[in-house]
Protein backbone atom coordinates (compact mmCIF):
# COMPACT_ATOMS: atom_id res chain seq x y z
CA UNK A 1 0.00 0.00 0.00
CA UNK A 2 1.54 3.29 -1.16
CA UNK A 3 2.60 6.02 1.16
CA UNK A 4 -0.08 8.75 0.94
CA UNK A 5 2.46 11.33 1.58
CA UNK A 6 4.43 10.40 -1.66
CA UNK A 7 8.13 9.74 -2.13
CA UNK A 8 10.57 11.48 0.04
CA UNK A 9 12.08 14.70 -1.48
CA UNK A 10 15.49 13.99 -3.20
CA UNK A 11 18.03 16.78 -2.46
CA UNK A 12 18.98 18.77 -5.63
CA UNK A 13 22.63 18.94 -6.81
CA UNK A 14 23.99 22.54 -7.14
CA UNK A 15 24.62 23.68 -10.72
CA UNK A 16 28.27 23.56 -11.99
CA UNK A 17 30.42 26.67 -12.05
CA UNK A 18 30.23 28.59 -15.31
CA UNK A 19 33.24 28.37 -17.68
CA UNK A 20 35.45 31.41 -18.51
CA UNK A 21 33.76 31.81 -21.88
CA UNK A 22 30.34 31.83 -20.22
CA UNK A 23 31.56 34.40 -17.73
CA UNK A 24 32.88 36.69 -20.47
CA UNK A 25 29.63 36.41 -22.40
CA UNK A 26 27.71 37.14 -19.22
CA UNK A 27 29.79 40.24 -18.54
CA UNK A 28 29.36 41.45 -22.10
CA UNK A 29 25.65 40.84 -21.93
CA UNK A 30 25.37 42.74 -18.65
CA UNK A 31 27.40 45.65 -20.08
CA UNK A 32 25.26 45.75 -23.16
CA UNK A 33 28.23 45.66 -25.52
CA UNK A 34 27.78 44.11 -28.92
CA UNK A 35 30.82 42.30 -30.33
CA UNK A 36 31.58 41.90 -33.98
CA UNK A 37 34.52 40.73 -36.07
CA UNK A 38 35.30 44.28 -37.23
CA UNK A 39 35.46 45.63 -33.73
CA UNK A 40 37.72 42.85 -32.58
CA UNK A 41 40.10 43.54 -35.51
CA UNK A 42 40.24 47.23 -34.72
CA UNK A 43 41.02 46.52 -31.10
CA UNK A 44 43.85 44.16 -32.05
CA UNK A 45 45.28 46.74 -34.48
CA UNK A 46 45.19 49.45 -31.84
CA UNK A 47 47.07 47.25 -29.41
CA UNK A 48 49.70 46.42 -32.05
CA UNK A 49 50.24 50.12 -32.87
CA UNK A 50 50.67 50.91 -29.20
CA UNK A 51 53.29 48.17 -28.82
CA UNK A 52 55.27 49.39 -31.87
CA UNK A 53 55.23 52.99 -30.60
CA UNK A 54 56.53 51.90 -27.23
CA UNK A 55 59.40 49.93 -28.83
CA UNK A 56 60.42 52.92 -31.00
CA UNK A 57 60.45 55.29 -28.03
CA UNK A 58 62.37 52.99 -25.72
CA UNK A 59 64.83 51.63 -28.37
CA UNK A 60 65.87 54.11 -31.13
CA UNK A 61 66.46 52.64 -34.55
CA UNK A 62 69.96 51.19 -34.93
CA UNK A 63 70.27 52.78 -38.37
CA UNK A 64 70.96 56.19 -36.84
CA UNK A 65 74.29 57.41 -38.27
CA UNK A 66 77.18 57.58 -35.82
CA UNK A 67 79.58 60.58 -35.90
CA UNK A 68 82.57 58.38 -36.73
CA UNK A 69 80.76 56.94 -39.77
CA UNK A 70 80.97 60.35 -41.51
CA UNK A 71 84.78 60.47 -41.27
CA UNK A 72 86.74 59.59 -44.46
CA UNK A 73 88.51 56.24 -44.53
CA UNK A 74 92.30 56.19 -44.61
CA UNK A 75 93.81 54.93 -47.84
CA UNK A 76 97.10 53.06 -48.11
CA UNK A 77 97.51 53.86 -51.81
CA UNK A 78 100.13 56.56 -52.58
CA UNK A 79 98.92 59.77 -54.15
CA UNK A 80 99.34 60.24 -57.87
CA UNK A 81 101.46 63.35 -57.28
CA UNK A 82 104.07 61.50 -55.23
CA UNK A 83 104.08 58.57 -57.68
CA UNK A 84 104.69 60.87 -60.64
CA UNK A 85 107.46 62.65 -58.73
CA UNK A 86 109.26 59.36 -58.19
CA UNK A 87 108.86 58.04 -61.74
CA UNK A 88 109.80 61.35 -63.38
CA UNK A 89 113.06 61.83 -61.44
CA UNK A 90 115.85 62.34 -64.01
CA UNK A 91 118.87 60.11 -64.05
CA UNK A 92 122.00 61.65 -62.49
CA UNK A 93 124.55 59.07 -63.69
CA UNK A 94 127.68 60.93 -64.83
CA UNK A 95 129.72 59.74 -67.84
CA UNK A 96 132.99 58.01 -67.02
CA UNK A 97 136.41 57.49 -68.58
CA UNK A 98 138.62 54.41 -68.76
CA UNK A 99 142.28 55.44 -68.42
CA UNK A 100 145.59 53.76 -67.60
CA UNK A 101 148.13 54.71 -64.96
CA UNK A 102 151.65 53.47 -65.78
CA UNK A 103 155.19 53.98 -64.61
CA UNK A 104 156.17 54.95 -61.07
CA UNK A 105 152.80 54.59 -59.33
CA UNK A 106 151.90 52.33 -56.42
CA UNK A 107 149.23 50.37 -58.30
CA UNK A 108 149.66 50.59 -62.09
CA UNK A 109 146.62 49.57 -64.07
CA UNK A 110 143.41 50.59 -65.82
CA UNK A 111 140.89 52.67 -63.88
CA UNK A 112 137.36 53.94 -64.45
CA UNK A 113 136.97 57.52 -63.24
CA UNK A 114 134.64 60.47 -63.76
CA UNK A 115 134.82 62.37 -67.04
CA UNK A 116 135.69 65.55 -65.13
CA UNK A 117 138.69 63.98 -63.37
CA UNK A 118 142.24 65.26 -63.75
CA UNK A 119 145.56 63.46 -63.81
CA UNK A 120 145.87 64.07 -60.05
CA UNK A 121 142.62 62.12 -59.52
CA UNK A 122 144.05 59.20 -61.50
CA UNK A 123 147.19 59.25 -59.37
CA UNK A 124 145.05 59.08 -56.24
CA UNK A 125 143.10 56.13 -57.66
CA UNK A 126 146.40 54.36 -58.44
CA UNK A 127 147.58 54.67 -54.84
CA UNK A 128 149.80 57.69 -55.38
CA UNK A 129 153.37 57.99 -56.64
CA UNK A 130 155.96 55.29 -56.07
CA UNK A 131 158.98 56.22 -53.88
CA UNK A 132 161.21 56.64 -56.97
CA UNK A 133 158.71 58.70 -58.98
CA UNK A 134 159.48 62.16 -60.34
CA UNK A 135 156.10 63.96 -59.98
CA UNK A 136 157.58 67.23 -61.27
CA UNK A 137 157.43 65.78 -64.77
CA UNK A 138 153.68 65.05 -64.53
CA UNK A 139 150.97 67.57 -65.39
CA UNK A 140 148.71 66.85 -62.42
CA UNK A 141 146.13 69.46 -63.44
CA UNK A 142 145.77 68.12 -66.99
CA UNK A 143 142.43 66.77 -68.14
CA UNK A 144 141.96 63.17 -69.22
CA UNK A 145 140.43 61.53 -72.27
CA UNK A 146 138.90 58.09 -72.65
CA UNK A 147 141.55 55.46 -73.43
CA UNK A 148 144.47 57.67 -72.35
CA UNK A 149 147.67 56.23 -70.80
CA UNK A 150 149.41 58.43 -68.23
CA UNK A 151 153.05 57.51 -67.62
CA UNK A 152 154.88 58.69 -64.50
CA UNK A 153 158.68 58.82 -65.05
CA UNK A 154 161.13 57.85 -62.36
CA UNK A 155 163.83 60.09 -60.88
CA UNK A 156 166.64 60.50 -63.40
CA UNK A 157 164.52 59.24 -66.30
CA UNK A 158 164.92 61.63 -69.24
CA UNK A 159 163.45 59.74 -72.19
CA UNK A 160 159.68 59.48 -72.50
CA UNK A 161 158.62 55.83 -72.82
CA UNK A 162 156.86 54.86 -76.05
CA UNK A 163 153.15 55.28 -75.82
CA UNK A 164 153.47 57.25 -72.60
CA UNK A 165 152.46 60.72 -71.59
CA UNK A 166 154.93 62.38 -69.31
CA UNK A 167 155.24 65.97 -68.16
CA UNK A 168 155.37 68.89 -70.56
CA UNK A 169 159.00 69.68 -69.62
CA UNK A 170 160.20 66.32 -71.03
CA UNK A 171 158.21 66.73 -74.22
CA UNK A 172 159.32 70.33 -74.63
CA UNK A 173 163.00 69.34 -74.41
CA UNK A 174 162.56 67.44 -77.66
CA UNK A 175 161.13 70.48 -79.38
CA UNK A 176 157.59 71.05 -80.77
CA UNK A 177 156.07 68.11 -82.64
CA UNK A 178 154.89 68.72 -86.21
CA UNK A 179 151.20 67.79 -86.31
CA UNK A 180 151.38 67.02 -90.02
CA UNK A 181 154.36 64.63 -89.76
CA UNK A 182 154.11 63.12 -86.29
CA UNK A 183 153.29 59.43 -85.97
CA UNK A 184 150.91 58.02 -83.39
CA UNK A 185 153.88 57.20 -81.14
CA UNK A 186 155.16 60.77 -81.41
CA UNK A 187 151.73 62.15 -80.51
CA UNK A 188 151.40 59.80 -77.53
CA UNK A 189 154.51 61.42 -76.05
CA UNK A 190 152.49 64.60 -75.54
CA UNK A 191 150.84 65.13 -72.14
CA UNK A 192 147.23 64.04 -72.05
CA UNK A 193 147.40 62.21 -75.41
CA UNK A 194 146.72 58.49 -75.24
CA UNK A 195 146.51 55.89 -78.01
CA UNK A 196 142.86 56.64 -78.81
CA UNK A 197 143.38 60.39 -79.10
CA UNK A 198 146.61 59.98 -81.08
CA UNK A 199 144.74 57.74 -83.54
CA UNK A 200 141.96 60.38 -83.79
CA UNK A 201 144.50 63.10 -84.70
CA UNK A 202 146.06 60.95 -87.42
CA UNK A 203 142.60 59.98 -88.77
CA UNK A 204 141.54 63.64 -88.91
CA UNK A 205 144.73 64.51 -90.80
CA UNK A 206 144.10 61.69 -93.27
CA UNK A 207 140.45 62.59 -93.88
CA UNK A 208 140.69 66.41 -93.93
CA UNK A 209 144.26 67.08 -95.06
CA UNK A 210 147.13 68.78 -93.28
CA UNK A 211 146.55 71.00 -90.28
CA UNK A 212 146.76 74.66 -91.23
CA UNK A 213 146.92 75.94 -87.66
CA UNK A 214 147.23 74.58 -84.14
CA UNK A 215 143.64 75.71 -83.46
CA UNK A 216 142.47 73.00 -85.90
CA UNK A 217 143.07 70.50 -83.10
CA UNK A 218 139.72 71.52 -81.58
CA UNK A 219 138.07 69.84 -84.57
CA UNK A 220 139.40 66.50 -83.31
CA UNK A 221 136.95 64.74 -81.04
CA UNK A 222 138.29 64.69 -77.49
CA UNK A 223 140.30 67.92 -77.66
CA UNK A 224 138.71 70.96 -76.05
CA UNK A 225 139.94 74.48 -75.36
CA UNK A 226 141.73 73.49 -72.14
CA UNK A 227 143.69 70.64 -73.75
CA UNK A 228 144.47 72.84 -76.78
CA UNK A 229 146.16 75.43 -74.56
CA UNK A 230 148.08 72.61 -72.86
CA UNK A 231 149.36 71.34 -76.24
CA UNK A 232 149.92 74.71 -77.94
CA UNK A 233 153.59 75.19 -76.85
CA UNK A 234 154.42 71.57 -77.65
CA UNK A 235 153.20 71.28 -81.27
CA UNK A 236 153.58 73.11 -84.57
CA UNK A 237 152.30 72.97 -88.16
Amino acid sequence: MSDPTGPADVPRRPPPDPTWRERIQSLIHQAGVELSVARVALAVAAVAVAIVAAVVVLHPLSSTARPEDSLPLASAAPSSASSSAVTSAPSTTAPQLIVQAAGAVVHPGVYTIASTARVNDLMTAAGGFAPDADPDQVELAATLTDGERVYVPRVGETVSPPGGASGSSSAASQGPIDLNRASESDLEALPGIGPALAQAIVDYRTQHGAFTSIDDLTNVRGIGPAKLEQLRPLVKV
